[in-house]
């Protein structure tokens, strides 16, 4: 599985909104989406306009190509970028290992 950890600031006084966007997105667009495995959003603690949104897929391109590349990412974007307050950072990550308790 590959983690996309997306690193997103936000405009001030905007979060239940923000927060009420994500969950339409997440369940209307980006759970149907082929290779879609997991989604998690964090909210900052020391910097209360940010946000990470933790995206689990199934490979790269399930994201690169089948997910960006199609209108869904179009519509996700018109759902949650009206909240953003500068262009989000977007990394993918593999996993080395797991621990948990």
């Amino acid at each position: 599985m590959i983690l996309e950890i997306a690193a997103i600031d936000i405009l001030p006084g905007t979060h239940e909104q923000f927060e009420a966007a994500v969950r339409t997105a997440v369940e209307t667009v980006l759970s149907p989406a082929p290779g879609f495995v997991s989604f998690e959003l964090r909210h900052g603690v020391e910097r209360p306009d940010s946000y990470v949104l933790l995206i689990g897929w199934r490979s790269l391109e399930d994201h690169t190509v089948g997910f960006r590349e199609s209108e869904s990412f179009v519509k996700w974007r018109e759902l949650i970028g009206p909240f953003f307050a500068g262009a989000p950072q977007v990394d993918h990550w593999s996993e080395v290992f797991e621990a948990a308790r």
